[in-house]
């Protein structure tokens, strides 16, 4: 079986382990590192090269949109899927712009963050059918 490796980037103590057990009880995906900044995202996603980052959009210090761009140029084979609790078309389309894989609402379905995960892994998209309202359909797909 192969295993993908995430790091969470999310500032809420609560949230971070929830989505840290969730993402473990899968069985396939393993969480490498938890990250409750910004600031800290570059360094971690360089020690431990994990497949997938899900990078909260507001994070004290350095917030998700800024942290995506430095990792992104730094760390061109980790795939970036903002994990947020807004949602606005200009957001959607920055994060987009920056080279991100995806972008997942907290308030989705359990199983929408382990699919993105396991798509955005393989090489696919993970964006939320409200995200994806908002780009033109034939620039990003959903993960089925």
């Amino acid at each position: 079986m192969i295993v993908i490796t995430v790091l969470v980037a999310e500032d809420n103590n609560l949230m971070r382990s929830a989505i840290k057990d969730l993402l473990t009880a899968a069985g396939d995906i393993t969480v490498v590192s938890e990250c409750t900044d910004g600031d800290e995202v570059l360094a971690e996603a360089v020690r431990t090269c994990p497949d997938v980052v899900l990078m909260d959009m507001a994070m004290q210090r350095m917030g998700g949109l800024e942290a995506t761009r430095i990792l992104r140029a730094a760390c061109p084979d980790t795939h970036v899927v903002v994990l947020t609790g807004s949602l606005s078309a200009g957001r959607v389309r920055e994060v987009h712009a920056l080279g991100a894989s995806g972008y997942l609402l907290k308030g989705g379905e359990p199983e929408e963050l382990i699919s993105g995960v396991r798509s955005v892994a393989a090489g696919g998209t993970a964006w939320s059918a409200p995200a994806l309202a908002f780009l033109d359909h034939g620039s990003a797909t959903t993960s089925s």
